[in-house]
């Protein structure tokens, strides 16, 4: 459990920066699906860490009794929380797109070249085909993600 949302934040930023590494180091030599499937996890991950900083700043200003020990409780709590925010409930379903595609069943294409395409099933029957391209904006929009809770952090430190 972390303390505090600077904390959380913290922790999210050095996700990223595996995350980068991954991506513009390691995805560049090896080219495979499980890099890709690494790239994802990290991205997971540096969500897990703001959700649960959004929700310990929740708790420590008197919003929320408890904070839900599972992703899917905390989903559903922040959704509760902070509605009235378009950008953040577009980026909590994007948070549910990830985890689902790191769930689903994985096919492989094109491994160990460019267009190397990590195919996973969802749950809806749907299948999301990620390369390398598409990572890429998986990761910077992630990056835009952090920026808005930072601001929304900074916002709330504010009033």
């Amino acid at each position: 459990m972390i303390e505090d949302m600077s904390e959380a934040l913290m922790n999210a930023v050095e996700e990223m920066k595996r995350a980068d590494h991954l991506l513009y180091v390691s995805l560049k030599y090896t080219r495979t699906v499980e890099v890709l499937l690494s790239i994802v996890q990290r991205l997971i991950n540096a969500y897990d860490w703001v959700w649960e900083g959004l929700l310990v700043d929740a708790k420590e200003k008197g919003k929320i009794d408890d904070i839900p020990p599972a992703p899917r409780m905390r989903v559903e709590k922040i959704r509760e929380l902070y509605s009235e925010n378009e950008k953040l409930m577009s980026y909590l379903d994007f948070y549910l797109l990830l985890r689902a595609i790191n769930r689903g069943s994985v096919s492989r294409k094109n491994e160990y070249r460019r267009h190397v395409t990590l195919t996973s099933g969802l749950p809806d029957g749907r299948r999301v085909d990620i390369t390398i391209d598409i990572i890429g904006e998986y990761f910077h929009r992630t990056q835009a993600f952090l920026d808005l809770v930072k601001q929304i952090a900074y916002d709330e430190k504010n009033d």
